[in-house]
């Protein structure tokens, strides 16, 4: 069932959104030649800690980690660990934190130190596709239109959009109805009315679309070895257009 909130849920949403953009931006700061997974995990969780905040990825569906961080190959749910990051990779960082009861969830793709023109492509085109995207999101628009955006802009500049992982409805569970893919057709899906809250997240690979799950039987790796980039926000359907939720003054 889709979720309608109220204004009471949506200012619980917007601190929710708000440590979640926090501890983006601890994060960021600190990417770097060198620096471990587990310490971008470690920043990011005690940010969420400090401001009253639960971080909503650790042990969700047993996962055994604040963040998701994934490098170079891998699509989402990388596990964080004493793996470097190297000059040239690129790093996708999903964070989720619970503010009494509700959820902030919001991914980005951050190079490191000084990554290859195409790699920085990537970055950008998947950025610019949940921008492309969310012109369409507002009340009375339908899913398909906003899923079409995505793929069509994605593929234009060459790339792939993944199939196997989407987007979804977001509040006081993590996933909430409806699932929202990053490919499909305008003018078709559900409905979007106001206030209703989305989770919407582009993953884009240099190659092929399909993906595969490693012995972990979390991280998903593309499956020709070539680059993968992500990029999401969680935002509020409004009348005439959308409010981002997981940004901070």
């Amino acid at each position: 069932m889709i979720t309608i909130k109220s204004e009471r849920e949506l200012d619980l949403m917007r601190m929710a959104g708000k440590i979640t953009a926090l501890a983006h931006q601890g994060v960021a700061k600190n990417i770097r030649p060198g620096i471990t997974t587990q310490e971008l995990n470690d920043i990011a969780e005690d940010i969420i800690r400090s401001n009253d905040g639960i971080p909503a990825f650790l042990n969700y569906m047993g996962y055994p980690a604040s963040a998701c961080i994934s490098v170079n190959e891998e699509v989402v749910h990388g596990i964080p660990s004493e793996r470097r990051l190297q000059d040239g990779d690129i790093v996708s960082v999903d964070i989720g934190a619970i503010y009494k009861g509700y959820v902030g969830d919001a991914a980005n793709t951050y190079p490191v130190g000084n990554v290859s023109e195409e790699a920085q492509r990537l970055i950008d085109v998947t950025k610019e596709s949940f921008w492309q995207g969310v012109k369409h999101a507002k009340a009375g628009a339908r899913l398909g239109d906003i899923s079409h955006a995505i793929q069509t802009y994605v593929e234009k500049n060459g790339f792939a959009v993944v199939r196997d992982y989407v987007g979804h409805g977001i509040g006081a569970a993590m996933h909430e109805s409806p699932s929202i893919p990053n490919y499909g057709v305008a003018g078709r899906g559900v409905v979007l009315r106001e206030n209703m809250t989305l989770a919407i997240e582009p993953m884009v690979n240099q190659g092929t679309y399909e993906v595969k799950v490693l012995e972990d039987q979390w991280t998903a790796v593309t499956l020709d070895g070539k680059l993968s980039a992500h990029y999401e926000h969680t935002l509020l359907i409004k009348a005439d257009t959308y409010e981002i939720l997981t940004i901070s003054d």
